[in-house]
């Protein structure tokens, strides 16, 4: 059953995001979301009182001549590298590298982004119109209704979206459409077959790679367009789950979770085995197998838990030394009682 986030939490998370110092307590993707949003409807009522106060124009005529400005600039940003179907230099104007993405964009999910970012630049530009306005203009109201409706219906998804993502726990925000690195037409292919896994599939996707070959980068770009999509997915490091395994009060969440390794459905372990230079194997199948059963001769509950779970493993590189090295591990998740065909390997 998929992990859905209840209203309830929604609105504690506003509470929390909206009560407090940042500089005390941090910022949460939800609480620099709706700044960042604050900062748009500034942008257009600003520059629409500096338009009218210093040309002819009504308030009218400046609020749709900065809504139109806005519109073009976030069409020229959109529209780019959408028809060049290459990557921007730059993270505020468009300034396309010579390279392709090796995944392409969710354009329709940055086509709604940009829409809604336009939405509220015009709303903050057509409010400064009905506010220096003498007597009520329909049009303005009618607008301002009009984006008022549309942007309470999209700050839900984006607010909510944003609570998927940080509690991901990732380590860094990153896209899969970032992602750089070099890969074969047959991984590249994996990879979007386990992003397409439908809940408790119990799917394993096991990343082997030298150091600085996009191992973490790319596990975290996987789950990042699953947690986009509302998934509940968790990032962990390895050496903390390990003492998870032991924990039995983790049925229990932190006023901080919403849900913790047991409960989401896609799991990412990092940073399983040190890359190269370092060529000895600190943690083995069988020490792995060992904390998973709780150094007991067999753990159910946690075999049952791995088994049914849509899960990411970032190990180490293929020791040259051991050629049998992908497929001890993948010895252990069918000791565990994974199907063979549920287990994808991919070396980059």
């Amino acid at each position: 059953m998929k992990k859905t986030i209840s209203f309830k939490r929604i609105l504690k998370q506003l509470k929390d995001d909206a009560i407090g110092k940042d500089a005390h307590r941090g910022i949460t993707l939800t609480y620099a979301w709706m700044a960042n949003q604050f900062g748009h409807i500034s942008l257009g009522f600003i520059p629409s009182y500096l338009v009218f106060y210093f040309s002819n124009f009504n308030a009218v005529k400046s609020a749709i001549y900065v809504s139109v400005f806005w519109l073009l600039f976030e069409l020229y940003n959109f529209l780019g590298p959408l028809l060049s179907k290459s990557e921007s230099k730059s993270e505020m104007v468009f300034i396309p590298k010579k390279s392709t993405y090796t995944f392409k964009p969710k354009w329709n999910n940055l086509a709604f982004d940009t829409f809604t970012d336009v939405c509220f630049f015009a709303f903050g530009a057509f409010l400064f119109s009905l506010l220096i306005t003498q007597g009520a203009n329909n049009t303005v109201l009618i607008t301002l209704f009009i984006l008022a409706i549309y942007l309470l219906f999209a700050t839900r998804y984006w607010f909510v979206t944003k609570m998927y993502q940080f509690y991901a726990r990732f380590p860094f925000q990153f896209r899969l459409s970032q992602w750089d690195f070099n890969i074969n037409a047959d991984n590249k292919l994996k990879v979007e077959q386990f992003k397409n896994s439908s809940k408790r599939a119990g799917n394993h996707l096991l990343i082997y790679g030298a150091l600085s070959t996009g191992k973490t980068s790319l596990g975290v770009g996987v789950l990042n367009e699953l947690s986009i999509k509302n998934n509940s997915c968790l990032y962990v490091n390895a050496f903390k789950m390990f003492n998870y395994f032991f924990n039995d009060e983790d049925d229990v969440l932190e006023e901080h979770e919403i849900w913790n390794w047991k409960t989401a459905d896609f799991l990412m372990i990092d940073d399983i085995n040190p890359s190269e230079p370092i060529q000895d194997e600190l943690i083995s199948p069988e020490k792995l197998l060992s904390f998973i059963d709780t150094l007991k001769p067999i753990n159910k509950v946690n075999r049952n838990i791995l088994r049914n779970k849509n899960i990411i493993w970032v190990l180490g590189n293929k020791q040259p030394i051991n050629i049998n090295y992908e497929d001890s591990w993948k010895k252990m998740l069918l000791e565990i009682g994974i199907q063979e065909e549920k287990i994808t390997t991919i070396s980059l």
